[in-house]
């Protein structure tokens, strides 16, 4: 149990909190579970309670990135899993990835394939999936596994890594995994970072967790105010020259409608 925390970033009131608790719980291999929330109510302190689960509340600066950032230095080292509040996991989740992890000399993230969860139900197949499936296909080869220049061209033509899929290696990762600057590509940059580091990516193509698309959700709000497109181009420049990146840009904006209900 002490190999593997996961972390629960929680914020507000989400009608969906519990449903994440009750997947982490139900998982075939136990693990350390706590919460973390710059929001603290009676509603996040209910269920902590409720599950018997630890909530530390970030005092300093909230906002996405920097509660990931509190959470994953809350969780004390080992294998770190940053759950979204919105999302759920399937019961084998954690016991593929602490395999895939002790099967690697040198580990850097796991994570795995997804399904979405668009109005209660769940959406194993649509465009966005396809295509995000297509990009991972080289890490499905075990030798590109380490492989620093695959996955950076896979990365140079966006981001397919579902970020509450990864579960971190952390004695292998920088302290602060996550940058401030950003809204909607955190997880992106973040990648981009770690994928310069020597060590595996390790790719589970088992769809082992379910990511909600909601109109709620903080990806379709900067989906909304254009802000994504602006920083989805910051980060194409860091894998390609200015025209190609504005090209590219375009090209990865068409697949932002699949984000949104």
């Amino acid at each position: 149990m002490n190999k593997h925390t996961f972390v629960i970033c929680a914020y507000r009131e989400s009608p969906y909190l519990e449903d994440c608790i009750r997947s982490l719980r139900a998982q075939t291999v136990k693990s350390r579970i706590i919460m973390v929330t710059s929001t603290p109510n009676d509603f996040i302190q209910g269920l902590a309670g409720k599950y018997q689960i630890p909530c530390y509340v970030n005092e300093g600066e909230g906002g996405i990135t920097q509660d990931w950032n509190f959470g994953y230095a809350k969780a004390g080292g080992g294998y770190i899993t940053i759950a979204h509040q919105d999302d759920i996991y399937e019961k084998t989740y954690l016991a593929r990835a602490l395999e895939a992890l002790a099967s690697a000399e040198n580990p850097l993230i796991y994570f795995c394939d997804y399904y979405e969860i668009r109005n209660g139900q769940r959406v194993m197949k649509n465009r966005l999936l396809r295509v995000k499936r297509l990009m991972l296909l080289p890490l499905r080869v075990p030798c590109f596994k380490n492989s620093i220049w695959v996955r950076r061209r896979i990365l140079s033509f966006g981001t397919p890594i579902c970020c509450p899929s990864v579960c971190y290696a952390s004695g292998n990762l920088p302290e602060v995994i996550f940058q401030n600057h950003y809204r909607a590509c955190e997880d992106w940059e973040a990648w981009e970072a770690i994928s310069k580091r020597k060590g595996a990516f390790l790719y589970d193509p088992r769809p082992l967790m379910g990511h909600r698309i909601h109109v709620d959700s903080e990806t379709s709000s900067a989906i909304g105010d254009h802000r994504r497109t602006d920083e989805e181009y910051e980060m194409f420049r860091k894998f390609w020259p200015t025209w190609v990146a504005r090209l590219i840009g375009r090209v990865y904006a068409t697949g932002q409608n699949s984000n949104q209900v």
